[in-house]
């Protein structure tokens, strides 16, 4: 099939690092074609209101926070932000604790009061010394010990790679926070908040301001790249799948999501236990790290959205195997899965003419404000490549 359009730039993919791309190289003045398999835009970070009139983030939460004020003022072009400290909980053996862990969840764990000194002087009997940690196991208990790594850490790690937390990366959990004071937040990032109206809202501003930019939905990559003829790609899709998985499937996890709306007098009832009017849970997230449990986490988003509705959402996650014929969602950071994406990240960096971004693109985990820098650089990159078109 011979090519009957043509654009500037064809780019795959039309969640944040798709659509910011586009922006960027559409206020240069060149024409994007953005496409997206999916029947809607925004990728993983697609949000919608439900039957019950709920804002719920249909692909799990995302939480948006950053450092970064450039990143801030940049995607501030396109929202308001509904500014929200993100807490969770974690539920184990039967009770709800602070997570996290930080002083508070001390004193639920000993059952009494204590101090920051009197935590501190726990965690240097009871942690293991380990100079480099190797892997999640080793930098948790290094710095908590084994009685904290089990009760919150090992189960739930079990449950969302299916691998032990010994065979992964210490990046996993070295990611969550361990405290000794009383800052029960989820995130230490000093920009923590929602697109006031939803991210969907976002994307949809985004495009607006970007004349030069085509969306066309329900079309994969192989069709897009025989119907558009192009300058360069932006490809924002998994690296393996790129190259047709000539060398065997890189490993990913996947997920299920189950919906469940509560209103009158379930919710009501909820309420008793959560502790919080118009809500089912205690906490926007809670984990839910014993093995009997078969799913990771419970989120009830609007803790953070702020909504106001005589309604709630609440999804469950169930980590699941991922197959080739449905969507990706982790990469596994493991060292065999890095030796094995290292394959495909040689034949990438030899292209000339496509640019890889994003999470799956590139086999690493990042954050949405990393994808959206990421996304602007190479932008940069391609317009003093190519110069602009005003």
């Amino acid at each position: 099939m011979e090519a009957d359009q043509s654009t500037d730039f064809l780019i795959i993919g039309a969640g944040f690092s798709g659509l910011v791309t586009a922006e960027r190289l559409s206020a240069a003045g060149w024409k994007c074609v953005v496409v997206d398999r999916r029947h809607h835009l925004g990728g993983n970070a697609y949000d919608r209101t439900d039957a019950a009139g709920v804002l719920i983030h249909q692909y799990g939460p995302h939480y948006f926070r950053s450092n970064s004020r450039r990143i801030v003022d940049y995607l501030s072009a396109f929202t308001g932000w509904h500014q929200v400290s993100y807490t969770i909980r974690s539920h184990a053996r039967g009770r709800y604790w602070n997570f996290p862990i930080n002083l508070n969840t001390f004193e639920q764990f000993i059952g009494r009061e204590s101090t920051t000194a009197g935590f501190e002087d726990w965690l240097e009997k009871n942690r293991i010394p380990i100079s480099e940690p190797a892997n999640s196991e080793e930098v948790i208990i290094s710095q908590v010990g084994r009685e904290l790594y089990e009760l919150f850490f090992e189960g739930y790690t079990l449950k969302q790679w299916k691998r032990h937390p010994r065979e992964l990366d210490a990046s996993v959990c070295g990611r969550i926070p361990i405290r000794t004071n009383r800052d029960d937040r989820y995130l230490s990032e000093t920009f923590q908040a929602l697109p006031e109206r939803g991210y969907t809202a976002l994307f949809e501003n985004l495009l607006e301001a970007s004349p030069g930019v085509e969306l066309h939905l329900g079309v994969d990559a192989g069709e897009a790249r025989a119907r558009w003829k192009h300058k360069h790609l932006v490809y924002t899709g998994a690296v393996d799948e790129f190259y047709d998985r000539r060398f065997g499937p890189l490993p990913y996890r996947s997920l299920r999501f189950e919906a469940e709306s509560f209103s009158g007098p379930q919710l009501l009832e909820r309420e008793k236990i959560s502790g919080k009017p118009g809500f089912w849970q205690p906490a926007m997230q809670v984990n839910y790290p014993d093995a009997e449990v078969p799913f990771t986490r419970i989120v009830e988003i609007k803790h953070a959205t702020g909504q106001d509705i005589a309604a709630s959402t609440i999804i469950r996650e169930f980590p699941k195997d991922w197959t080739p014929d449905e969507e990706p969602f982790y990469p596994v950071p493991a060292p065999e899965s890095r030796a094995a994406y290292q394959r495909y990240a040689e034949l990438a960096a030899a292209e000339k003419s496509v640019s890889f971004i994003g999470r799956l693109a590139t086999y690493r985990y990042y954050n949405m404000d990393q994808v959206t820098g990421m996304a602007i650089a190479v932008a940069e990159r391609l317009i003093a490549r190519y110069g602009t078109n005003l």
